[in-house]
């Protein structure tokens, strides 16, 4: 059965972007972006809401500008199976799966048929799936910048926690990974 990890960057205030859902936090460290295509490549797949799943889908083009390690993330993103939860698109894209419907029962069967770890991607699917008691880890990579407003990492969701482990990642990024409790 696979362990369903919801884990982002956030901002030493508790948020993942800003009000208009702009992502404002600079660029990741090569290392920090080394740790994201290690842990894409290492996902079993991921399960994504409609607006985190369009941010995403600029992997799908190459950019002749892309440095190495963005083509290196693109190539993990795209062969990663995806899970897109969404009431509103009528089609997804590549290695891409719609989920509608009896969302948590479709999850549940996802989980039960795969090995491995699937990553929840975006703040509201998260929020969903922490209410349904779907969410095994939540792993938030705390980076140094204070955005004062925006969309918070816990999205409508005020699990109660239990910290299993922490890591530094470079020299600013601290991963801190919790359990429901």
């Amino acid at each position: 059965m696979a362990k369903l990890v919801f884990g982002m960057n956030v901002s030493v205030d508790g948020y993942v972007d800003d009000i208009d859902g702009t992502f404002v936090m600079p660029m990741p460290s090569p290392r920090l972006f080394r740790y994201w295509i290690d842990t894409v490549r290492s996902h079993a797949g991921a399960v994504y809401g409609r607006r985190m799943y369009e941010v995403m889908r600029y992997w799908d083009d190459d950019d002749a500008q892309w440095s190495d390690a963005f083509r290196e993330f693109a190539a993990a993103w795209r062969a990663l199976p995806k899970w897109v939860v969404s009431g509103t698109l009528g089609s997804v894209g590549p290695n891409a799966r719609l989920v509608t419907g009896d969302i948590e029962r479709q999850i549940r069967d996802i989980k039960a048929r795969t090995e491995g770890t699937i990553s929840v991607s975006g703040p509201q699917i998260a929020g969903l799936m922490t209410r349904l008691g779907l969410i095994d880890e939540y792993q938030l990579h705390i980076r140094p910048f204070v955005l004062g407003q925006g969309k918070p990492f816990f999205h409508e969701a005020r699990p109660p926690l239990r910290l299993i482990s922490h890591e530094r990642i470079d020299d600013e990024t601290v991963r801190l990974a919790y359990q429901p409790a």
